[in-house]
């Protein structure tokens, strides 16, 4: 009886583990041939306009509600391949990482409000000073990769904007033009809408700029982005239009009527950051999330204002840096590799007491970077469970890349990020092992940082809802909720 026991129990493990499938939690399938479908996809995706701007009065059930869409999917390529295309993206994405870490630069040296002077200078063709104020997160040179069609004034005006929770300033370009970059919709009018009204120079929302000055008791902004690129121009208040008709009145925004740097079709930026002036800060919003779409496809998603974090999310502490309210800080403690920890010091995640350092999450930053000796541990750990694959050259600032064009799906080690509360967030195969051509060669998207500051890119949240609960300092994460 007990022989005829022992052979059903070792007659049923083998069957399971015939049957059972991978660990999931330690590897992940990456589908090769779909990603490399979609880099030949997107060349013929529709680029004109019209099927998105008929989409901007969909309802959503929160409270406000935008929609989103991919830059692709706004302005198209003019790229003949995939390779210049990636090659511009990583381009725009470096001068992105290198202004955030000026932002934080500036904190670190001391430089506040008073150290920032006025530089005495006008428009081209509007009497006018320009503001020379300092350095801060943005689009530079247009790396937002994300847009929604927002309406602006009344009759609301509608445009696309570009998301960015690096920021806190809204503007938008405005007639009269004394330099505009080329954007997707008319230029905004302020005579022809009601709602529009300057602010005086004794207004708190101009005393919350970095710099201001005044013209004729109205008051002036500037907004510097680390490549060159700005805005310049009136501080006022507009109404802002959702989706749904919705709107908010007196909402601060940047009238610029001087702006310069390749924003690519977007008539100017919504700011989602922490700082007083930014858009969530001024409607007193509880909470805000955005799923960021498959970047080379006409998806849309939404921006939703209001609503509890979703129960499936996996959630992580917001920590405030006392230096800077701009960015989101989480608190990161340790990243791991196949279910297995890097060997690094937690303090490589922390924000020093100068304001520098720390882990932010960042909607316009595509690659995550961590200090270089963290990239470095995380990277030679992924080399280790990748030494199956084929291994090809770098490609501008990815060091780690493979040559994929004989597999229709590989198998690859899970990344995950760990946090102080105790979860963890495993990220899908397709957030960290990327194409950079349409010849199958793909590389491990995460790079190291210049500086301390790490990032959390927008690669890393595809496909993933990223709600902030403002009252409760949390972040969550939900996948493939868009």
């Amino acid at each position: 009886m007990a022989t005829s026991i022992f052979f059903f129990v070792l007659l049923f493990t083998t069957v399971l583990s015939r049957t059972t499938p991978a660990d999931t939690s330690r590897t992940k399938i990456l589908d090769v041939s779909s990603s490399i479908q979609k880099t030949h996809n997107l060349f013929s995706l529709d680029s004109s306009l019209n099927s998105l701007k008929h989409e901007e009065n969909q309802v959503s059930s929160s409270l406000l509600s935008f929609q989103l869409h991919s830059r692709v999917a706004v302005q198209g390529t003019s790229h003949k391949d995939y390779d210049s295309l990636m090659l511009a993206r990583l381009e725009r994405d470096s001068a992105r990482a290198k202004s955030l870490q000026t932002r934080v630069d500036l904190v670190v040296q001391g430089i506040g409000k008073s150290d920032l002077e006025p530089m005495e200078t006008e428009f081209r063709e509007i009497q006018a000073e320009e503001i020379e104020g300092p350095i801060i997160s943005g689009t530079s040179q247009g790396s937002g990769e994300y847009f929604s069609r927002i309406g602006i004034g009344h009759p609301p005006s509608q445009v696309y904007m570009v998301l960015d929770t690096g920021s806190d300033v809204n503007w938008v370009q405005c007639s009269p033009c004394a330099d505009c970059y080329q954007q997707a919709d008319p230029i905004f009018e302020p005579a022809s809408s009601s709602t529009f009204s300057p602010l005086t120079c004794e207004t708190q929302q101009c005393k919350s700029l970095d710099v201001s000055e005044c013209r004729n008791d109205t008051c002036l902004y500037e907004v510097s982005y680390g490549d060159g690129s700005y805005t310049v121009g009136d501080f006022v208040t507009e109404s802002i239009t959702f989706a749904g008709s919705s709107s908010v009145e007196n909402v601060a925004i940047g009238c610029g009527h001087n702006n310069e740097g390749l924003f690519v079709g977007a008539a100017g930026l919504l700011g989602l950051g922490g700082g007083a002036l930014s858009f969530p800060s001024q409607i007193n919003a509880s909470s805000f999330s955005y799923c960021l779409v498959d970047r080379d496809s006409d998806s849309t998603s939404t921006l939703e204002f209001g609503g509890a974090i979703p129960p499936n999310a996996v959630t992580a502490p917001i920590i405030k840096n006392s230096k800077l309210d701009t960015f989101y800080y989480v608190d990161l403690t340790g990243i791991s590799i196949a279910g297995n920890m890097l060997s690094v010091d937690p303090s490589a995640f922390k924000i020093a007491d100068n304001g520098d350092g720390g882990v932010i999450v960042d909607s316009g930053t595509a690659v995550t970077r961590l200090k270089t000796d963290v990239y470095n541990t995380l990277r030679d750990e992924f080399v280790k469970g990748t030494r199956h694959l084929p291994s090809t050259n770098a490609v501008a600032l990815f060091d780690t890349c493979y040559d994929l064009k004989t597999m229709k799906s590989v198998e690859v080690p899970t990344v995950s990020f760990h946090f102080s509360n105790g979860n963890e967030l495993a990220l899908p195969a397709k957030n960290y092992l990327i194409p950079v051509d349409s010849s199958s060669t793909f590389c491990f998207a995460f790079a190291p940082a210049s500086s301390s500051l790490s990032i959390i890119g927008n690669v890393q949240q595809e496909g993933t809802r990223v709600s902030f609960d403002l009252v409760n300092s949390l972040i969550g994460f939900s996948s493939n909720q868009c």
